[in-house]
């Protein structure tokens, strides 16, 4: 049995989510520079943006960001990588890059409590993987990236959100 290292995966993570660049020492030099790497999406991966008022519903929590909040995503989206934006309000959760066309009747109703799929043509602000706590209105890894390709399951994303919609103030849809 091979056994890799905490350290291993996360190095696989990194080169995987900076292959997505036609030169990944870019995106390594703007985690060195910035903490945060501008990726493209819909080629490895995509995104499904949260608004915090929809994770607050499902989470029970009172602010962002927040440690249970965290470990709420964790479980309830049987650990798929979730990036916090606390300076913007949001959660991106980290999906196979057919999601938003593959779910894409979902993803128009998903549109009326401000969620949306982005995938080709759109950009990440994807935080450093060491940047798993939060700090003032930086990004981080709410739910930190295990291993390379290692993303949500659309459909555990799509009960998620079903769940939080339901959860809402009817005036906050």
């Amino acid at each position: 049995m091979l056994v890799h290292t905490g350290a291993d995966r996360r190095l696989a993570a990194e080169h995987w989510l900076l292959s997505t660049l036609a030169d990944p020492r870019k995106g390594r030099a703007e985690w060195q520079n910035h903490g945060v790497a501008v990726l493209p999406l819909g080629t490895l991966f995509s995104a499904i943006r949260l608004p915090g008022e929809l994770v607050l519903s499902v989470t029970g929590a009172r602010s962002l960001p927040s440690a249970q909040i965290d470990a709420v995503l964790n479980d309830a989206l049987g650990g798929a990588p979730v990036i916090c934006d606390p300076r913007h309000k949001r959660y991106y959760v980290l999906v196979p890059a057919s999601v938003p066309t593959s779910y894409r009747q979902a993803v128009e109703e998903w549109r009326v409590a401000d969620v949306d799929a982005l995938g080709r043509g759109c950009s990440l602000g994807v935080p450093d993987l060491e940047r798993t706590q939060p700090r003032a209105f930086e990004s981080y890894w709410s739910v930190p990236m295990e291993s390379a390709a290692m993303l949500g399951a659309a459909l555990t994303v799509a009960r998620f959100i079903a769940a939080g919609r339901h959860l809402m103030a009817p005036e906050q849809l």
